[in-house]
């Protein structure tokens, strides 16, 4: 009878040992076949975000008596013109870009070694060579060529992007009804759905504006400063600005080192300013206004996001990756049970902000509409 005792906690461990397996097991295969599949899953991916942003244009027009088929092809084709627009550009720069690169790396590089000469000055002994190779002071440059080259890439399926928006767009007025007449609807799970979807609207949206904003600025700026490629760092900034805390530092380093390698230390300086009175202006006082509140992720979680995307659908999953974990944010943020996991996935000033609006939302005299909306996501300005 004691061996009978002994053994029965280790027979009962058996089973969450086996689901743990199981799960990583099964990730292990997901991630597998989404690297495998990345050149359906990307354009697909895209597809939906357009669609997602573009779903407020085309019900707008059909509530002013333009029919759907008119109003989806409108919208599609207002998307069709900005994706040329891109293809252009990134087109018409990225070549001149890219045979310039050696010679700024050069240049780069003639600069480096004076500072390095500076440093052994002071006793310290340097390999200058292999601190050269180690660092390559270039190697944001090349950066910003490969994550524009694999945007251009994925915009060649331009087609394939455009028809799926098309037919997500019309889907979307009718899915909602052919599902609940096949299957109903009893515990409310279209209008959850609806929530999710509309503060993933509201975001995507006004995370567009902003960023438009912050390109046209900061491309503005970059020319009356002589900085080659403005259009360049004008669209770099418009696609980083989707990341969070990080994104705006990894736009601004490659315009500061061409202003460092133009015109000097002075100008380097100057373009640093500029970028940081945008990113002032727009994501503390412009963002946070028409949002309602700040979505910060966690830095921790923006990092890890990028490495993970990235290493799975390359520069195009880092450009994809805060979107989509903030789509995950919010959908984990509308409901009571999974809400711990957002707040884990917040910032601390924002983690702090939900701990208050959980604790407000369990005060016995809040009414009842002041709960649902400290429980909600605020996106409205």
């Amino acid at each position: 009878m004691p061996n009978q005792q002994n053994t029965q906690p280790s027979t009962s461990t058996h089973p969450a040992t086996g689901r743990f397996l199981l799960t990583a097991a099964a990730f292990v295969i997901v991630v597998a076949g989404m690297r495998a599949a990345e050149p359906i899953l990307v354009p697909l991916i895209v597809s939906v975000f357009l669609a997602i942003i573009s779903t407020r244009p085309v019900f707008w027009l059909r509530q002013k008596g333009i029919p759907t088929p008119l109003a989806v092809f409108g919208v599609g084709l207002g998307v069709l013109s900005i994706g040329l627009v891109f293809i252009l550009i990134i087109g018409t720069s990225l070549d001149d870009f890219s045979e310039a690169i050696p010679r700024y790396q050069t240049r780069l590089t003639q600069e480096v070694e004076p500072m390095i000469q500076w440093i052994q000055g002071f006793g310290f002994e340097l390999d200058k060579g292999m601190l050269l190779k180690s660092i390559d002071p270039g190697a944001s440059m090349s950066l910003v060529a490969k994550m524009l080259s694999g945007l251009g890439n994925m915009l060649t399926n331009s087609f394939l992007i455009l028809l799926t928006v098309i037919f997500i767009l019309f889907e979307a007025s009718s899915f909602q009804k052919k599902v609940t007449t096949a299957f109903g609807d009893p515990k409310g799970t279209f209008s959850q759905v609806n929530k999710i979807t509309e503060a993933v609207n509201n975001y995507l949206a006004i995370k567009t504006v902003v960023s438009l904003g912050t390109g046209v600025i900061v491309a503005l700026w970059v020319w009356a400063l002589g900085i080659d490629f403005p259009v360049i760092w004008g669209l770099l900034a418009f696609l980083l600005n989707f990341i969070p805390n990080l994104g705006s530092i990894i736009a601004a380093v490659p315009p500061m080192l061409l202003g460092y390698i133009q015109f000097g230390i002075g100008h380097m300086l100057l373009v640093a300013t500029g970028y940081v009175a945008v990113n002032l202006i727009f994501g503390n006082v412009v963002e946070p206004k028409l949002m309602g509140r700040k979505l910060n992720l966690s830095t921790l979680v923006v990092f890890l996001s990028l490495v993970f995307w990235g290493w799975v659908w390359g520069p195009v999953g880092m450009l994809l990756s805060v979107p989509m974990t903030m789509v995950v944010k919010i959908a984990l943020e509308s409901s009571p049970s999974t809400r711990w996991i957002s707040i884990l996935l917040d910032s601390e000033a924002s983690a702090a902000q939900s701990v208050s609006n959980k604790s407000h939302e369990t005060q016995p005299d809040a009414s009842p509409s002041e709960s649902n909306h400290a429980g909600s996501v605020s996106l409205h300005s």
